[in-house]
């Protein structure tokens, strides 16, 4: 099967030349610079008109800020609204992760009942702008995982894959650590997820080494910013 490269999106300004070049599945997003955040919804509109010619998915982020991943009740309506409206506008796939801080331990973990919430808003029945029922959108829980310690990570695995969570977009370490360190985490976590849902491999991962690092994980898909080469 063919490698599937998400291009990691800013605006929809590159999206078209990235289609082009190869990409399968678009992550949309604003403000790269903190990580990203959620688009607006004209920048929604306009990616998924491009998509719908080419029949490549849109994955639109939910994020109302950057900074941390511990998220107040209000910025958790943010994110349910930024995912019930890209719903309507035909998005197949949304992007959040949240977390929490251990009552105990002080160390972060899944907040378990907020993606659970979530995730009950990307696969509940929507209608479209356009008045048509929409299928439940795909759901990864972004970089936020890598905030994990390694010993909670398997465990939310397990969480993420019993709510219907079809991907865990991760780095499998630090984001200061190159790709290729990495790659016997990343695989003990494929072999974890074991088909439940797929580990998606990010961060220093190009059109160079996208093929490397996916037969050296077993993964069929891969993510980054420069997955595919643009001109």
């Amino acid at each position: 099967m063919a490698l599937l490269r998400e291009f990691c999106a800013e605006n929809v300004e590159r999206v078209p030349a990235a289609i082009a070049a190869g990409a399968g599945r678009i992550e949309l997003c604003d403000n790269l610079a903190v990580g990203g955040t959620s688009p607006s919804y004209g920048v929604i509109r306009a990616a998924v008109t491009i998509a719908r010619k080419t029949g490549v998915a849109i994955m639109s982020m939910a994020r109302p800020r950057g900074g941390g991943f511990v998220y107040s009740a209000d910025e958790e309506r943010m994110m349910s609204d930024d995912i019930a409206v890209a719903r309507r506008l035909g998005v197949q796939g949304v992007v959040f992760g949240c977390l929490a801080a251990d009552a105990k331990t002080g160390e972060a973990t899944v907040d378990r009942e907020m993606c659970a919430r979530l995730v009950e808003v990307a696969h509940r029945p929507v209608i479209s702008d356009a008045g048509v029922e929409v299928p439940p959108a795909a759901v990864t829980f972004h970089m936020a995982f890598d905030e994990l310690p390694e010993r909670r990570q398997l465990e939310a695995i397990d969480f993420l894959a019993g709510l219907g969570v079809e991907r865990i977009l991760t780095h499998g370490g630090p984001a200061t650590t190159p790709i290729m360190d990495n790659l016997a985490r990343l695989r003990r976590l494929a072999e974890h997820a074991a088909g439940r849902l797929a580990i998606l491999p990010g961060g220093g991962i190009t059109f160079e080494n996208a093929q490397l690092v996916a037969d050296a994980l077993g993964v069929r898909e891969v993510h980054g910013t420069k997955i595919v080469r643009l001109g």
